[in-house]
């Protein structure tokens, strides 16, 4: 997924790399063994994305999805709560006004220590949160609309500009 290799750009080349000769090689029974002046390249197909250090994108975004899953997942609880169990769901809604939801765990490990009621809670929504992430959230849909989303946004960008610029002009 991720291609850690960095080349000078003077040893980049924007064109594929040619064809070996086979007829040229110093060592044609050992391939491996034969030298060549020219430098390695390495050919990665995805971009090398720098200034993110510890994690890739991806492994950013992952980790925006796993808190988005615990405030989808307390969205859900609160809504089962609050036709089934009243007093369940004032509970967790004053302990959601209280306690910030933008980093999921540390929200559920507060909530685990708040009481044994609040316990019970907190496991729920570790357990919606998980069969949420698995087998209701459409992975799919989100790589159509991300990549959907941004191509709008470029075109209207492109658009807005070239109208803001050409409009000048007339």
């Amino acid at each position: 997924m991720e291609c850690t290799t960095v080349l000078p750009l003077s040893q980049l080349s924007f064109f594929p790399p040619k064809p070996c000769n086979r007829q040229n090689r110093a060592y044609p029974s050992r391939p491996w063994k034969q030298r060549t002046s020219q430098p390695t390249r390495f050919n990665c197909q995805k971009m090398y994305v720098p200034g993110f250090g510890e994690a890739s994108p991806e492994a950013k975004a992952a980790n925006n999805l796993h808190h988005f899953f615990t405030y989808v997942a307390v969205s859900i609880v609160t809504a089962q709560l609050q036709s089934y169990n009243p007093e369940a769901y004032k509970e967790l809604m004053e302990f959601l006004s209280r306690h910030s939801l933008s980093d999921g765990d540390k929200f559920c490990a507060d909530l685990m220590r708040e009481s044994s009621r609040h316990k019970s809670l907190a496991l729920r929504i570790l357990e919606v949160r998980s069969a949420y992430c698995k087998n209701d959230f459409e992975w799919d849909n989100l790589e159509r609309l991300a990549t959907k989303k941004v191509d709008e946004s470029n075109t209207r960008l492109m658009r807005d500009y070239v109208l803001e610029t050409t409009h000048g002009e007339s």
